[in-house]
């Protein structure tokens, strides 16, 4: 029989304002990593008063480095300590799960969730651009896999410098849900959504492309029709100025902000069409959650997520608000279109799931650790 690893796995993202995809694939992969009994896995993070939000809590024991987080991301990348045994001791791999590159003596394991900033540096801030760019290089130097979500990211890391025989793909899962028309109806009323509703969730930020959906919208002016949005504010996006845009066409406007997860699949089954023309993802959590509760997708050509929607999406430009429109348009006139594809969104989505991650990933911390 395999031996145990003991695995350290870094989990400070949980406590992030906006802990956003980086923690819902994680927490994902490390309740999938924990039924296996192979591994011995421990958490590590910075110094924090309070326990992260319950929606983030990590499923495994996590041990705390002495620093506060920015001056643990700080030391990380300027002075290359403290290191990740400080607070667990000996352990067999390392596994860095975002661009803040741990110091270890271990073999390091590192996931690449994106790497958008390099294509356009101003859809991050300034600080962000340097953070990435120190830990993207600390990734080349120390990292003796490179683990990455989608093809996409995976051809932005060859292009960024990292080599080509470092690289694993190891898509993410998610966790199948039966949603009732009950709580649809319930989740409705709760938001007041009377009407149909085109859906988007995600971290209000430029690549997220706010601007096609509301120009898309903008389009539709006239109809029946509600803008539904989910998620936390951002950087870089004055999203009122936006949806400004929308007065006197119809279109109602619903800004619900961040929902914890068990709300969530309620609002995707009840969507007409969710819309995500992103400009660039890692993987695009969203569209997968999205298919496997039932929603209709639309999303961009040329990124992440047309590999999670492939044939059971409608593909657009996602600079092309007109494109949008028309996709958004033939979901809300044509229901057996719709029905077809929330059926084969639902199928495909099943098809990714938590436990061929941590499969893949268990995979990857043998390969370093034999």
């Amino acid at each position: 029989m395999d031996r145990t690893r003991r695995v350290a796995v870094t989990v400070e993202q949980c406590w992030h304002r906006v802990p956003g995809g980086t923690a819902t694939s994680t927490l994902g992969t490390l309740r999938a990593l924990a039924q296996r009994d192979d591994l011995s896995l421990v958490g590590v993070a910075a110094r924090h008063a309070e326990p992260p939000p319950a929606a983030f809590a990590p499923p495994i024991a996590v041990e705390h480095l002495p620093l506060p987080r920015v001056a643990l991301y700080e030391s990380w990348h300027a002075l290359r300590a403290p290191s990740i045994e400080r607070a667990t001791g000996p352990v067999d791999v390392v596994h860095g799960t975002a661009i803040a590159v741990p110091p270890t003596k271990a073999p390091l394991v590192m996931t690449i969730h994106d790497l958008a900033f390099l294509a356009d540096p101003t859809q991050a801030t300034r600080h962000g651009n340097r953070f990435f760019r120190r830990g993207t290089e600390l990734a080349k130097r120390h990292a003796q896999l490179v683990l990455v979500p989608s093809e996409a990211t995976a051809a932005e890391c060859r292009a960024a410098g990292f080599a080509p025989e470092r690289i694993r793909l190891v898509p993410w899962g998610v966790d199948p849900v039966q949603v009732a028309e009950e709580q649809v109806a319930a989740v409705r009323a709760q938001h007041g959504l009377e009407r149909p509703y085109v859906l988007f969730v995600g971290t209000v930020e430029p690549r997220k492309n706010l601007a096609g959906v509301v120009g898309a919208m903008a389009l539709l002016a006239g109809r029946d029709l509600d803008l539904v949005l989910v998620g936390p504010d951002g950087w870089n996006e004055d999203l009122g100025a936006k949806i400004a845009a929308l007065e006197g066409t119809g279109i109602g406007v619903h800004r619900l902000g961040f929902l914890p997860p068990d709300q969530l699949p309620a609002v995707y089954a009840g969507a007409a069409a969710f819309c995500y023309p992103s400009l660039r993802e890692g993987f695009g959590m969203p569209v997968l959650e999205a298919m496997s509760c039932g929603a209709p997708v639309v999303t961009s050509l040329g990124t992440a997520t047309a590999e999670v929607a492939g044939d059971d999406g409608l593909l657009v430009d996602p600079n092309d608000h007109e494109a949008i429109a028309k996709a958004l348009a033939r979901l809300l006139d044509d229901p057996t279109l719709a029905d077809d594809l929330r059926a084969r969104g639902a199928a495909r989505a099943a098809t990714y799931t938590w436990a061929r991650t941590a499969e893949l990933t268990a995979a990857a911390y043998a390969e370093v650790a034999p």
